[in-house]
């Protein structure tokens, strides 16, 4: 638990998200329109979505779908029957003049998300509902110097909205949740997460109170984009507030947005209670009604979600919690290392991924589909490794080779002459030499300075340019110097 000191004491966070995913699917919620990113403005709109008159919504199955993969992948409730409402206000980018979502009955009940921290703990945060809404267009206010322009191919998007409960006490908890929520939305394929294109977007509720008292007045920032600004929203929110309620001032409850590039948020409106959106339910659209057979179904088709590949990868391959961690955080990466471990060292295998190989990839700043040295390319190298053909330090120069050219790592050893040296009697020469050349570091040894044989090895590994075996080096040195 962060907790942050002001001029009277501690403070405690109370930090509850929202968290609008964009469901990946080809049509909208209602209409048959495209969702595709970065479509000319106005080019994806049908008639429903532009609210024209006599325009009636068809529920999208495939966004139901989605939304019960999602809620299964949570480990929450499936409610088997849930009611579209509409949501009343008015906004430029709102058509209809109401928002089709969900209220009193959603499709998904409450879930848990397990968070993995750095420091290798876990946690716990409810998830308090999921429910499905249409997303409104887009207001553009950089355009022209007096108008704004509206775009509706948004319009009629499938969002869910995934509300936690307000169990988070920390900024960084708060970037856990959404990392972890990000990773199980993208192995389900339910949601793309690219929160800079728009596709997962938070909005942050938070209030200040001294630790083990009642929760206090929140306001709520919306529409945070990345999950950085995320936690500078919420330092930047919390030391506000606290800097009101010690000179003795009241918070108001309202809505802030927050300027990444200021860092600093500003108030927005006042905060809406749900009656202020006179919430019914649509007359259009009947309750839904889902099958458990179906539910069951998708339940059968769900892959292997991180938590348990997490543990797995633990109790199979017996990493630490944090590689593990680490390593399922992507699923293409999870793919990619067990591809790298099959039939090798699991561990030496995930030094080597989230090493070497995940420096090169972000130094590079390339997609993992399009990296020079695939995960069959690399377990080559790994096992040159294991069969003495190189040593660990050779290992690095030849997997900057691999990098640059993408040639397998036999070929750019036997090119460049950098197998092991593993014949005991040149290695035997060679120490012979060193030892001759040198008797005050062996009186040193024999005098019990165990240190002195770290330079020793060094003295070869300097003479064999780094070729010798290092295993076979300590032992012949032990030997002789003994």
């Amino acid at each position: 638990m962060a907790l942050i000191e002001g001029k009277t004491g501690a403070w405690e966070m109370v930090i509850g998200l929202e968290v609008h995913a964009q469901v990946i699917s080809k049509a909208k919620l209602f209409s048959g329109a495209s969702t595709a990113f970065g479509a000319e403005p106005n080019s994806q709109v049908s008639l429903v979505d532009a609210a024209m008159p006599g325009m009636l919504p068809v529920l999208n199955r495939h966004s139901v779908e989605q939304a019960v993969r999602t809620g299964l992948g949570l480990n929450a409730k499936i409610n088997l029957t849930s009611v579209f409402e509409r949501k009343n206000y008015f906004y430029a980018d709102l058509p209809q003049g109401y928002q089709i979502s969900q209220y009193l009955h959603p499709i998904v009940g409450e879930g848990t998300i397990i968070l993995d921290l750095e420091d290798g703990e876990t946690r716990e945060v409810g998830i308090e509902r999921l429910h499905l809404e249409q997303d409104a267009g887009k207001s553009i206010h950089d355009q022209h110097p007096s108008q704004s322009y509206i775009d509706l191919n948004r319009s009629g998007v499938t969002l869910m909205e995934i509300v936690s409960k307000p169990d988070m006490r920390s900024a960084e908890e708060a970037g856990a949740y959404l990392r972890k929520l990000r990773t199980i939305l993208r192995y389900l394929g339910t949601c793309d997460g690219n929160m800079d294109e728009g596709s997962m977007r938070a909005d942050v509720n938070l209030s200040m109170r001294r630790p083990g008292e009642p929760f206090g007045t929140r306001t709520e920032t919306k529409n945070v984009n990345s999950i950085r600004f995320v936690q500078q929203a919420i330092e930047a929110e919390a030391r506000r507030q606290v800097e009101v309620l010690e000179e003795g001032g009241e918070i108001v409850q309202e809505t802030r947005l927050f300027d990444g590039m200021t860092g600093k948020s500003r108030s927005m409106r006042s905060k809406e209670e749900a009656h202020d959106y006179r919430y019914f339910p649509d007359p259009d659209l009947l309750p839904l009604e889902l099958d458990p057979a179906w539910i069951e179904e998708i339940k059968a088709s769900l892959p292997e979600l991180p938590d348990a590949k997490k543990s797995r990868f633990m109790s199979g391959f017996g990493l630490p919690a944090y590689d593990a961690g680490v390593l399922v955080a992507d699923r293409e990466i999870a793919a990619f290392f067990e591809t790298v471990a099959e039939g090798r060292d699991p561990k030496l295998a995930a030094n080597w991924v989230t090493g070497e190989f995940f420096g090169a990839l972000n130094k590079s700043g390339i997609e993992l589909a399009d990296t020079p040295v695939d995960a069959k390319k690399l377990g080559g190298l790994l096992d040159l490794i294991a069969d003495g053909t190189i040593s660990g330090r050779i290992a690095k120069e030849v997997f900057e080779a691999m990098w640059e050219s993408g040639e397998d790592a036999s070929a750019i050893v036997e090119a460049k002459g950098l197998k092991q040296i593993s014949d005991s009697s040149e290695i035997e020469g060679l120490v012979d030499d060193i030892i001759a050349n040198n008797p005050k570091q062996v009186e040193q040894f024999k005098g019990g300075n165990e240190k002195v044989l770290g330079w020793f090895v060094g003295q070869v590994m300097k003479a064999t340019q780094g070729k010798a075996n290092p295993g076979l080096v300590n032992q012949v040195l032990r030997q002789k110097l003994g």
